[in-house]
C-alpha cells in the first residue's frame, strides 16, 4: 500500500497576491472574532513575512507573535501598525443595506 503524505493546512501559502489577502482578512472581519482576525493577521504575516513585519513597525518578532495570537487582546494601536505595514489599512465603508429606515 502507498503512503500518503498529509501536510497540516496552512493559509499562508495561498495568500499570494493583494486580492486574496483583501478577501481573507474581509472574511475573517465578517466573522466578528477577535481570535479569527488575529489568526488571518498572522497568516498574512507569515505570507508576507515576520521579519520584514518586524521591521516595518518597530516590533519585536515575539511581540507580534504575541499580539496575532489567539486569546490576546492587543491595542487598537498594534493592530493599526501592523494593518498598516502589511499593505492592507484599515478602512470603514458604509454598508449595501439600509440599516435606517
Amino acid at each position: 500500500m502507498k503512503k500518503i503524505a498529509i501536510r497540516e493546512y496552512d493559509a499562508a501559502r495561498y495568500l499570494d497576491s493583494e486580492e486574496a489577502i483583501s478577501e481573507y482578512l474581509t472574511a475573517c472581519l465578517e466573522d466578528f472574532s477577535l481570535d479569527s482576525f488575529l489568526l488571518a493577521l498572522g497568516d498574512v504575516a507569515k505570507a508576507r513575512g515576520m521579519i520584514q513585519l518586524a521591521k516595518d513597525t518597530g516590533l519585536s518578532r515575539a511581540s507580534l507573535y504575541k499580539t496575532l495570537s489567539p486569546g490576546n487582546k492587543p491595542q487598537f494601536e498594534t493592530i493599526v501598525k501592523i494593518t498598516n505595514a502589511l499593505g492592507v489599512p484599515l478602512s470603514i465603508k458604509a454598508s449595501d443595506i439600509d440599516a435606517h429606515p
